[in-house]
């Protein structure tokens, strides 16, 4: 007996000794033992030892599966228990006449408690809950931002590479409508003075003519004879006269032109976070294509307002957006003639770029200031150089053209609301009858009445947001 006691705490003394440092899971649990059933499934972490004591006696302990779970009796009632690999198997206890006391299950799982401790230190008030499952991490709860979740799992993967479940949810707004503005003005000015002196006749009996033109004077069927006006010409004033045998015509244009074109677009969209949306309030224009074999194929080309774009709340009310917008419009003055058809071009005013702004704010993502200015002197050699006369036989033309476009975004977090809080633009008027529109000339027979929020809303101007309530 003496012999045998000395072994068993030299045991006791080697296997405490060349364990690792025990967490508050190694402490000694007491497993309540009945004969044939236990209190509890015994849990324990990998790579860490647990010391379990029994209420009854066992002379022998068995283990089904070594791989998973390794055990060592200190004493007829303390139990040692290894977890080696992720894992459940039996642990068995057999009195002294061999016969079976109980079967525990001895699960084994990864260890998280130092993960855990990481998670409160990074994340601080993230209500995260981590669970072991098999040889994985399976991670739960409703954190606020999809910046804290990515944190979460990078540092999950550091524990448990390629075994992380990921069953969190990201609380809060998360749906995002863009507000774009296109703002553009275009002014130009030019102005022009030019002149055309025409002759013809019989001189000395021979009929001469001689023309010497700076301006229009000879456009279209025109001639000298009847000193007559081109139907083209613009700000033009005609002086005819004869010398003898010669008809005369001198032709002075002066003309100052002035314009102006102010351009607006204000395209709204919403989109869950994350997602991809597109918006284009415009059409199609039929473009014909040349084939290799002589046949010509017709592609349409969209143009007009385009827009799409990918939000994504990184924290809180941050937003990142990433957005492609496009105002295009047909224009005829850069278009092509073909054989059979006239193919117009297109002006187009576009922007791409990725932005991050917290819900509200507003970037100016795109600005153009463009000031193009031209001026032209054409002149009759020798002859226009003379003064005064030879203002004759010139023509001036100055042109210079100012352009101005800017694009704002603004991102909003928008939630949905109830539809009868919502109204349209058409909920304002009603249809004329017939007496108001062929007597009286109405296109509308007035304003409906207001009922509700929704009949409030509609008796307000056309500007605003529907469809959506700012949070």
């Amino acid at each position: 007996m003496k012999v045998e006691g000395f072994l068993r705490a030299a045991l006791l003394g080697i296997v405490l000794g060349s364990a690792p440092a025990l967490t508050p899971q190694a402490d000694a649990e007491t497993l309540r033992v009945v004969r044939g059933s236990t209190s509890a499934p015994l849990s324990v972490a990998m790579n860490r030892a647990v010391v379990v004591e029994s209420d009854i006696a066992f002379a022998e302990l068995s283990i089904a599966n070594p791989a998973i779970a390794d055990i060592s009796s200190l004493s007829d009632r303390t139990i040692y228990v290894l977890g080696k690999a992720p894992g459940t198997t039996t642990l068995s206890m057999f009195d002294a006449e061999g016969r079976l006391i109980t079967n525990v299950d001895v699960r084994v799982a990864a260890d998280v408690s130092e993960f855990k401790e990481r998670l409160r230190q990074i994340l601080p008030g993230e209500p995260i809950e981590v669970r072991t499952a098999n040889d994985g991490v399976v991670m739960s709860g409703t954190v606020g931002s999809i910046q804290a979740l990515d944190r979460a799992l990078s540092l999950a993967e550091r524990y448990a590479p390629g075994r992380v479940s990921n069953l969190m949810q990201v609380g809060g707004v998360q749906q995002v409508m863009l507000k774009v503005r296109f703002a553009e003005m275009q002014r130009s000015v030019s102005k022009a003075l030019r002149s055309s002196v025409g002759i013809a006749g019989e001189l000395f009996g021979d009929e001469v003519g001689l023309v010497t033109e700076t301006g229009s004077f000879l456009d279209g069927d025109n001639s000298i004879t009847g000193a007559q006006i081109s139907p083209d010409t613009e700000g033009g004033a005609l002086i005819g006269f004869d010398a003898g045998g010669l008809e005369v015509g001198i032709l002075l244009e002066a003309l100052e032109s002035k314009g102006m074109v102010r351009m607006l677009a204000e395209p709204n969209l919403t989109a869950l976070s994350g997602q991809e949306a597109s918006f284009l309030a415009g059409g199609e224009y039929p473009v014909p294509i040349g084939g290799g074999d002589g046949q010509i194929t017709i592609e349409f080309k969209p143009f007009g307002i385009q827009l799409d774009f990918v939000p994504r709340v990184v924290d809180g009310d941050l937003i990142n957006l990433e957005l492609s917008t496009e105002v295009s419009s047909i224009d005829s003055t850069s278009g092509i003639d073909l054989e059979f058809v006239r193919v117009d071009g297109f002006s187009t005013r576009s922007a791409k770029t990725t932005v991050e702004l917290r819900d509200g704010e507003s970037f100016a993502i795109a600005g153009l200031l463009q000031d193009d200015f031209r001026d032209s002197s054409s002149q009759l050699p020798w002859i226009g150089d003379v003064p005064v006369l030879g203002s004759l036989f010139r023509s001036v033309d100055y042109t210079r053209e100012q352009s101005e476009l800017v694009i704002i975004v603004t991102p909003h977090l928008v939630t949905p609301t109830r539809g009868e809080a919502l109204a349209l633009p058409t909920d304002r008027v009603r249809p004329p009858t017939e007496r108001d529109l062929f007597l009286f000339g109405k296109t509308q027979a007035g304003q409906r009445p207001a009922r509700g929020a929704a009949g409030e809303v509609a008796t307000q101007d056309f500007n605003g947001s529907y469809g959506y309530v700012m949070d």
